[in-house]
């Protein structure tokens, strides 16, 4: 299992997971219960339960790049295109947006 915290404006909302059945996304405790947290995506609302998905969730898969700028990224990284977990790593910290993506040591 590979996984990824997840920042929305600098502070930790929660942790991606990659695991062979599929992804899990899951909010932190202490970001559920300040009354000031957003959720990072209004496809993935605050709620104590994992969102699973056997593919990507598509905000995340929203995150990275496309067409000449994906190719250009993935063969300077020498990350596979289908790869979309190591993309979303590798153009996490600088995505567009208020959320950010970083790995996690294992």
């Amino acid at each position: 299992m590979e996984s990824a915290a997840i920042f929305y404006k600098d502070k930790k909302a929660g942790t991606l997971y990659k695991m062979d059945s599929g992804y899990e996304f899951l909010y932190e405790e202490n970001y559920l219960k300040d009354p000031a947290s957003l959720p990072v995506s209004l496809s993935l609302p605050l709620q104590k339960e994992p969102y699973r998905s056997t593919r990507l969730f598509p905000f995340f898969e929203g995150l990275l790049p496309e067409g000449w700028l994906l190719r250009l990224t993935c063969s300077t990284a020498k990350i596979d295109q289908n790869d979309k977990f190591h993309l979303l790593l590798h153009t996490g910290l600088d995505p567009v947006g208020a959320v950010k993506i970083l790995p996690l040591e294992q």
